[in-house]
């Protein structure tokens, strides 16, 4: 039986593959290459039981084409669905972009499954469904949900898709709700900005927004950690889960002053106004994780932990690029 991800050059993709084989899986690897990148895939790309394939998943004939003849040799029994639209401020200038990313690649990962009889979907969705609540703790259980950007409404709407799903087709689902996940190989996020900034400008950083944006910071290591576990262990058909720190968080002035420390000391930071880095950013949120503790699986690292180990690897990785 092999496993099947979809955005699987993209930052968590590419983990989560190598930590797969890594266990004895094969996997098939889907990307369309727009964000991820072959050399996240360097150390695992010839390895005997990863097979990749380069694919729009917004066509549907090709996507199951593709998937239909790898199946034949080789039985997929999951597909974790990590393709999606990573940058929320080009969604929210053109919604158009998160549509098609983020929810018809959903839609048409499940039409796949549903033809080809794969009975298992593990999906990255994220805190960002919740919309902006303030200081009000994230619970799964709470509601309405009223995202505030395209991308948290996509995510929401696939999260729809998915339930009806399991009612008509699929075994079981996980759902699994990011917070910020940071580590190695960046693609994006608060921590290679600032660092990239400072390699533009070494006597200067900006930041956007006036760093009073206070939020939970999980390493992947930590969240591919909680996926594995969510999986083995949780068993209704539906199971939907916080993943996080499970820490109040950490303020962007702090992460600025500790990337500022770590790659150019002697710059000054210049902070914007208001407490909001672009549209659609939610400030500040506080996120339970009590349901996952429950179940049994608990974070080894802070906010401010894996903040810290993060700034530590970005700043590696670039200097061997």
């Amino acid at each position: 039986m092999a496993i099947l991800i979809t955005g699987v050059a993209g930052f968590i993709g590419s983990n989560l593959a190598r930590k797969l084989l890594s266990e004895g899986k094969a996997v098939i690897g889907l990307d369309n290459l727009c964000r991820g990148s072959m050399a996240n895939m360097a150390d695992f790309a010839q390895h005997p039981q990863f097979v990749f394939h380069e694919i729009d998943l917004t066509d549907l004939a090709s996507y199951q084409a593709c998937v239909s003849q790898y199946a034949l040799k080789h039985p997929i029994s999951e597909v974790w669905h990590l393709a999606a639209n990573s940058d929320i401020p080009a969604g929210i200038s053109d919604a158009a972009i998160d549509l098609r990313d983020t929810f018809m690649s959903t839609y048409n990962t499940l039409e796949v499954m549903k033809r080809l009889d794969i009975p298992a979907l593990c999906f990255a969705s994220t805190s960002a469904v919740y919309g902006d609540l303030g200081e009000r703790l994230l619970q799964e259980d709470i509601g309405p949900l009223f995202p505030i950007s395209n991308y948290g409404a996509m995510k929401l709407a696939s999260e729809a898709l998915i339930s009806a799903s399991v009612e008509s087709f699929l075994k079981s689902a996980y759902i699994f709700r990011f917070p910020n996940v940071i580590g190695t190989p960046a693609t994006h996020g608060v921590i290679l900005d600032f660092i990239e900034k400072l390699k533009k400008t070494p006597d200067h950083l900006e930041v956007l927004g006036n760093g009073s944006q206070r939020k939970a910071y999980l390493h992947v290591d930590e969240l591919i950690d909680a996926m594995l576990y969510i999986q083995s262990q949780a068993r209704a058909p539906l199971n939907y889960f916080n993943i996080g720190a499970g820490d109040e968080g950490i303020f962007v002035r702090d992460i600025a002053q500790l990337v500022v420390a770590a790659v150019s000391p002697h710059a000054t930071i210049a902070y914007g106004e208001g407490d909001k880095g672009w549209v659609g950013d939610v400030p500040r949120f506080s996120y339970s994780i009590e349901k996952l503790r429950k179940l049994g699986w608990r974070p080894k690292l802070g906010s401010v932990q894996a903040v810290q180990l993060a700034i530590k690897q970005i700043v590696a990785d670039l200097s061997r690029a």
